[in-house]
């Protein structure tokens, strides 16, 4: 998310940060081009106008053109005044006094409000919550099974709403038994039209005054750019909303959906969906997002997804093999099932400060197939062999090849990087390791 305008304002820093002095003129180009950029990434011109503006009138201040390393001071502006943009801190969902909380989910056709409201039931799940779910969706063909598959899939509660042909019905007689069951939150997924009707406005209206809900969340396409901005004002004005969720934000390479859209209908965004998968729907954070749009990285989103996945006995357990340079094959391949749980290589890699600039990583998409390679490789030698790489010859690479599907280049370049990577880890818990690999001194 956000690569094409990441790379730009990373361009534009560096020439800034190149510059021992900065005066009023460097910073007037400089905001030039970040205009550019912003309105390249289809943020809205009105908040592009009024961001630029801001900057230029903290960037110019006797402060920062006086100071030591102004380039980087005017880094700092722009990323308060991002953060500033899209919300400042995180907005968590407001269950009230009730219980079932009902949280209803609208949208347009197409948006991915059901598999949203999966994403948002396993979520709350995590944090302990019982969470019922209902489809109020009697228009699209399958949707209410769906619901079912994948509400089941997580565990859970799901309405069965067979027989009943109003959707209001169906989201009160929900609600009534999400409450004899006792589950503290509903989640109730809506129907969507391919564009905004009377029909559906007055249906969510109805449903609304039914069940009263705690919150109302639109459900947006963030690769429809301003479209998706639109259309959550007119919901918003007609309905009444308490704030979005971004889905597809993994796939948005612009991301002028998300910085466009605190400024201008002046909800905030609450969840961004980052996969396909039922656990890629994240709390979303303005600071931690300023940061990543400014290839600064996103180092709390990794050590949260990290202490979500990874068993901390284990880790400790790596640890002391790190410093002993004692970690095997077969620890790798463990490391590897962590790292698959974690989510997509992209989005992982994308949150380690500093990784986009390694220019050798510039162009390099991660192939999540080379784990499923890598595993069965790995899985094909013996457990000897896990333990001691070094007895591994050239009959034992051709037998781990034929047996993993391979072929012996594969295992030869597993077993190069794998050697890589232990000296790297040597160097790393050394006496002033993480300090010499940062000034780009890889031991190899």
């Amino acid at each position: 998310m956000f690569e094409n305008l990441t790379e730009k304002l990373d361009t534009i820093f560096k020439k800034l940060r190149g510059r021992g002095k900065l005066d009023e003129e460097n910073i007037r180009e400089a905001l030039k081009e970040i205009r550019m950029a912003l309105l390249e990434a289809d943020v809205n011109f009105k908040v592009v106008k009024d961001f630029i503006g801001d900057v230029r009138a903290r960037a110019v201040g006797q402060e920062v053109l006086d100071s030591i390393t102004p380039g980087q001071q005017v880094v700092k502006i722009v990323h308060d005044r991002l953060m500033e943009l899209m919300g400042g801190t995180s907005s968590t969902i407001k269950f009230g006094s009730r219980i079932p909380a009902p949280i209803m989910l609208v949208g347009l056709q197409g948006c991915g409000k059901t598999t949203t409201a999966v994403k948002l039931a396993r979520l709350l799940a995590g944090q302990g919550k019982r969470v019922f779910l209902v489809s109020a969706d009697v228009y699209r063909p399958a949707a209410m099974q769906q619901l079912k598959v994948l509400g089941e899939k997580i565990g859970a509660g799901v309405f069965d709403a067979q027989g009943i042909a109003d959707p209001v019905k169906i989201c009160v007689q929900a609600v009534e038994e999400a409450h004899s069951r006792g589950y503290e939150v509903i989640v109730v997924d809506t129907a969507g039209r391919l564009a905004i009707d009377s029909e559906m406005m007055d249906e969510l209206k109805r449903t609304k005054t039914a069940i009263n809900p705690s919150e109302i969340l639109f459900v947006a396409d963030a690769m429809t750019g301003q479209d998706a901005v639109n259309v959550a004002g007119k919901f918003d004005e007609m309905l009444g909303i308490d704030g979005v969720i971004m889905t597809k934000m993994d796939g948005d390479a612009r991301g002028g959906a998300a910085l466009s859209l605190k400024a201008v209908i002046g909800k905030p965004i609450k969840f961004v969906g980052v996969g396909e998968k039922i656990d890629a729907l994240e709390v979303f954070h303005p600071e931690r997002m300023a940061s990543r749009i400014l290839g600064m990285g996103d180092i709390l989103s990794l050590v949260e997804k990290a202490q979500a996945t990874v068993d901390a006995k284990q880790a400790k357990e790596l640890e002391q093999k790190f410093r002993k340079n004692d970690f095997t094959l077969e620890d790798f391949r463990n490391q590897l099932a962590q790292i698959k749980k974690m989510g997509p290589l992209q989005d992982i890699l994308g949150m380690i400060p500093g990784f986009g600039k390694i220019k050798a990583l510039k162009n390099v998409t991660p192939d999540e197939k080379e784990l499923v390679r890598i595993t069965a490789i790995i899985d094909s030698m013996t457990r000897k062999e896990r333990l001691n790489y070094q007895i591994i010859d050239s009959s034992r690479r051709k037998r781990i090849a034929l047996g993993s599907g391979t072929n012996v280049q594969d295992v030869n370049r597993l077993l190069k990087n794998y050697i890589d990577m232990r000296k790297i880890m040597k160097k790393m818990t050394s006496k002033g390791g993480i300090k010499a690999i940062r000034r780009g001194n890889f031991p190899f």
